[in-house]
């Protein structure tokens, strides 16, 4: 079987010895298939409505090459959503019903009435609050494992987020506090070409599209304001609800995108249709904002990362925190605008498709709270005056709570002193040495007393001189072939005659 997709005008123009035949045995049908189906410019249409005409698409038809033992009835019956359009195709193609086909004929399929078949999104990460719903049912909480399918709802609630896999690999993460629906995922029958339309609600949805392999093969995510399609490519889409605003930001391919009509949101590009077609082709590193009802938005540069600040440091305190570095200070030739806020994301991948947290900060600073120990990647971007989101760059970073606690008191009846400690983390693999200094200055430059190699949590000074003494305690352990460390804070006290 050979499939080919075509608009009608290329169809008309190529017409096999095979066509031939069947056209010569109905030549009766072939002029009433004629005068019923020929294009609008075939007619004499009233003067009065050129523009119309003019806006009026061609039908589109796909070509199918028969087998020996062919006919309409199953043809209509695999790869047309009605059985009874085989009279379509006898009308369209002059080739009587009941005859049996011999191989090698190439007949035309009305594009528009080609058979879809149903398929599914897999649900591969989930974290915080992440719900959906089909149909009337109640929103009921989502799973990793979960399949979705057309019709179903999803909503992400404060720190929520999902990742969906579609049956070609392509991935589209829903951020927190945001709203999706699966208006549409198919697969049409004969050729192969998948059709997958997302209605973005609320919020911003991210896509990793596999590049398209047919022609037809569609991907849009439609908000309030725009349609954007795509044919392979990285982009976010993100809606404002109170502000009634879209941004696209393209990462990696191009984007085409269209406004949505104002009666019609469901209007777009059909399928096949060149994204050179769209009102706005947004290639890589650049971005739009639309507002509902109005124009396309001007491409507008995205800003490029920042950098971050001590990249190799484990977090080992009580919270998560990051420190970046502005596009601008770090020397960024093509920075011309400052970023107004940043956003700070963490995820247990590399890919970004398991989101665990999402903050925007307004300054180079991000705090997260706690977290368990692991091994995390955390992407920064920066977002301009428009609200476009800038191009992102991710680091690996460890999770490793390993805090000293530490206390000193004198003895009673005595004059030594006792100084205890202890560490909020200790591995079963990994044996903890501390090192205890004391000096008369705070920089500890000139200890009086170091003690390396100790394996307990109790040290006692004795016959120490009255005086002001500052003094901390060092951890050390070796895991997993690293080693770590950390100190407590500089202690001082007094000691008096």
């Amino acid at each position: 079987m050979t499939v080919s997709v075509d608009d009608a005008s290329a169809i008309r123009g190529r017409t096999g010895s095979a066509g031939r035949r069947a056209s010569a045995v109905l030549a009766a049908a072939g002029l009433f298939a004629f005068a019923c189906f020929a294009p609008a410019s075939a007619h004499a249409q009233p003067s009065r409505a050129p523009k119309q005409r003019a806006k009026a698409a061609p039908p589109a038809y796909v070509s199918y090459v028969t087998h020996a033992g062919d006919t309409l009835y199953e043809i209509a019956s695999r790869y047309l959503s009605d059985t009874a359009d085989w009279a379509v195709l006898s009308r369209l193609n002059h080739v009587p019903a009941p005859r049996r086909m011999p191989a090698g004929i190439a007949l035309r399929l009305p594009a528009d009435k080609l058979k879809q078949d149903p398929e599914t999104a897999r649900v591969i990460a989930t974290s915080g609050p992440a719900e959906h719903a089909s149909g009337a049912s109640p929103y009921l909480p989502l799973t990793a494992g979960a399949t979705l399918g057309e019709g179903d709802r999803i909503r992400t609630g404060p720190n929520g987020f999902v990742t969906l896999e579609l049956s070609d690999g392509s991935h589209l993460t829903m951020t927190q506090d945001g709203a999706l629906d699966i208006d549409r995922l198919r697969r049409t029958t004969l050729t192969g070409a998948g059709d997958r339309q997302l209605e973005l609600r609320r919020g911003q949805v991210e896509s990793q599209v596999t590049h398209a392999t047919k022609k037809d093969d569609r991907f849009q995510i439609r908000s309030p304001s725009v349609v954007a399609g795509v044919r392979g490519t990285r982009f976010r889409v993100a809606y404002d609800g109170d502000a009634q605003t879209t941004a696209v930001e393209v990462l990696d391919g191009a984007v085409g995108v269209d406004p949505v009509a104002a009666l019609s949101r469901k209007s777009a590009p059909p399928p096949g249709v060149p994204l050179q077609a769209s009102a706005q082709l947004l290639t890589e590193r650049f971005g739009s904002v639309t507002r509902a009802g109005a124009a396309i938005g001007d491409a507008v540069a995205l800003l490029p990362a920042p950098a971050l600040k001590e990249p190799a440091r484990v977090q080992d305190a009580k919270t998560v925190a990051f420190d970046l570095i502005p596009a601008e200070a770090a020397g960024a030739a093509e920075t011309a605008t400052s970023a107004t806020t940043y956003r700070v994301q963490i995820s247990r991948d590399a890919d970004q498709l398991d989101l665990i947290r999402d903050l925007r900060v307004s300054a180079p600073h991000a705090e997260f709270g706690d977290l368990a120990d692991g091994t995390y990647f955390v992407r920064i971007a920066a977002i301009d005056a428009n609200g476009l989101e800038g191009l992102p760059q991710v680091y690996a970073f460890e999770r490793r709570q390993f805090a000293v606690g530490a206390s000193a008191a004198r003895r009673v009846g005595g004059h030594d002193y006792e100084f205890r400690w202890f560490v909020s983390r200790a591995p079963a693999s990994a044996q903890t040495r501390f090192r205890f200094v004391m000096a008369t200055t705070a920089d500890l430059r000139h200890p009086i007393v170091d003690r390396a190699d100790l394996t307990g949590g109790q040290l006692v000074v004795s016959d120490l001189p009255p005086g002001v003494y500052y003094w901390t305690i060092v951890a050390e352990q070796f895991d997993n072939g690293r080693l770590y460390a950390t100190a407590s804070a500089v202690r001082t006290f007094t000691l008096a005659r």
